[in-house]
């Protein structure tokens, strides 16, 4: 549901060498849902599975039509809706599927064990919402950039991100290429979500790894077929190109495009690149890679707030980091001027893991926008996300020994201070004469020649 103008292309092709296609894939634009699986199990089960699970996530979507459209118009009240209740609808969504499917290969014997992938796209508004399982993949085409946005879940990539062994030797491994997650193996499966503010003329592609595959060493030319203007002819092109480099597994493209990159809002495009640029600048964030920048991105709210209106009260406790996007802040401390923070300057990152009384009051100077990141959705991923966890908290430690070690230098500079020798006495001299204090300068200090 979005009111930009959507335009897709779709195919799916069985390949070179399967006797079943056993990927799947949903297209529907009114609701703006956009679904690739693939299917994997014997006797045509993987095509079982993946039909199922197409079908289940569609009906699921579909009954939550209401929630979608409030979203979209940007009710209030009791009707208002968030990021996170879009994507706690997908992830239900995502496990009803994967209930069905695991039922239903508990009552036939030959299907026992079957399964499948699952990427889906939904636009809402002006974002895109994407939850995915196993190694079926989402990329993005931006102003000639093309970027892999979602992460696949394989042995392979479980081993190099959780640095088990060397990527040589990862590189060895007869399975390195098994799926670690996917629906209806269990009952219960656990999707990844990203949320993407969406720009005029933004550029989706979904397909399974019987087309990705074929491009992991070219992915110059997968941009370069993305960026033909027409979506039939794209989905058709990457259709050929993997069959005749092999076509050893099932194929299947979908393309989608959002509006017209002719008519792109250029400052809106400027503000959400700078998002970007500045959460990748910070100390706290800078080890992480995109997908991760955009996994924080997607707790990320911006609030403007008027000139003089006040952001953080000293001595209130609080749950939010902000950064400065455009604007200035002011930062006192029992009343005293402290710093200005200009555009890309940040304040409050403690608040994200301690509940605390903030230590200053800071104010908005001018008109200014800022990021806002919240304690309990920056936990979110914590919790989600492990690997990312460890990145995050390691950089806290970082910022925690930079304050600690300005705090002991600053209170090394007062005991020095404190012990230094009353000169007073030395000052002040006593006007025997008029009772009174008299300022004495003293002489200043013979000059002394360079040698």
């Amino acid at each position: 549901m979005s009111s930009l103008e959507i335009q897709f292309g779709a195919l799916t092709d069985v390949g070179r060498t399967r006797e079943h296609n056993e990927d799947n894939y949903l297209v529907d634009k009114k609701l703006g849902l956009f679904v690739v699986c693939d299917g994997m199990g014997g006797h045509a089960a993987g095509e079982v599975a993946s039909a199922l699970a197409v079908r289940v996530l569609h009906d699921e979507i579909r009954r939550e039509a209401d929630l979608l459209r409030d979203y979209a118009e940007g009710a209030s009240g009791g009707a208002k809706v968030s990021k996170r209740d879009i994507l706690n609808m997908l992830e239900f969504a995502v496990n009803r599927a994967s209930s069905k499917v695991h039922s239903e290969a508990a009552k036939d014997a030959k299907k026992r064990g079957m399964g499948t992938t699952l990427v889906a796209l939904l636009i809402v508004g002006n974002q895109a919402f994407i939850i995915y399982v196993g190694d079926s993949r989402i990329y993005l085409l931006r102003d000639g950039v093309l970027e892999q946005i979602t992460e696949d879940h394989t042995v392979y990539n479980e081993l190099i991100k959780r640095k088990k062994m060397p990527r040589e030797q990862v590189e060895q491994l007869a399975q390195k290429s098994a799926i670690t997650r996917a629906i209806g193996v269990y009952e219960h499966v656990e999707p990844d979500t990203l949320v993407v503010d969406l720009l005029q003329g933004d550029r989706f592609l979904l397909c399974s790894d019987g087309l990705s595959g074929y491009f992991e060493e070219e992915p110059e030319q997968l941009g370069r077929f993305l960026a033909q203007p027409d979506q039939d002819i794209v989905v058709r092109q990457l259709i050929d190109w993997a069959n005749e480099h092999g076509g050893k597994d099932n194929i299947t493209s979908v393309v989608v495009t959002v509006g017209d990159a002719s008519d792109r809002d250029e400052n809106r495009a400027k503000k959400l690149q700078l998002k970007r640029e500045i959460l990748a600048r910070m100390p706290l964030f800078r080890p992480l890679n995109d997908r991760e920048i955009l996994r924080v991105l997607q707790v990320t709210d911006v609030i403007t707030y008027k000139p003089g209106e006040v952001v953080i009260t000293e001595g209130e406790k609080g749950e939010e980091l902000f950064i400065v996007l455009s604007g200035q802040l002011s930062v006192t401390r029992n009343g005293a001027d402290v710093a200005t923070l200009p555009p890309g300057a940040h304040v409050g990152e403690m608040a994200l893991v301690r509940s605390q009384p903030r230590s200053a009051t800071v104010t908005a100077d001018a008109v200014t926008e800022l990021m806002v990141i919240r304690r309990q959705e920056f936990f979110e991923i914590l919790r989600k996300e492990h690997q990312l966890a460890v990145k995050l908290l390691w950089q806290f430690t970082g910022v925690l020994a930079d304050r600690l070690a300005e705090t002991t230098r600053e209170l090394g500079a007062a005991k020095e201070e404190l012990a230094a020798e009353d000169i007073t006495g030395e000052i002040f001299a006593e006007d025997e004469d008029e009772d009174r204090k008299t300022l004495v300068i003293p002489p200043p200090p013979p000059s002394r020649r360079a040698e």
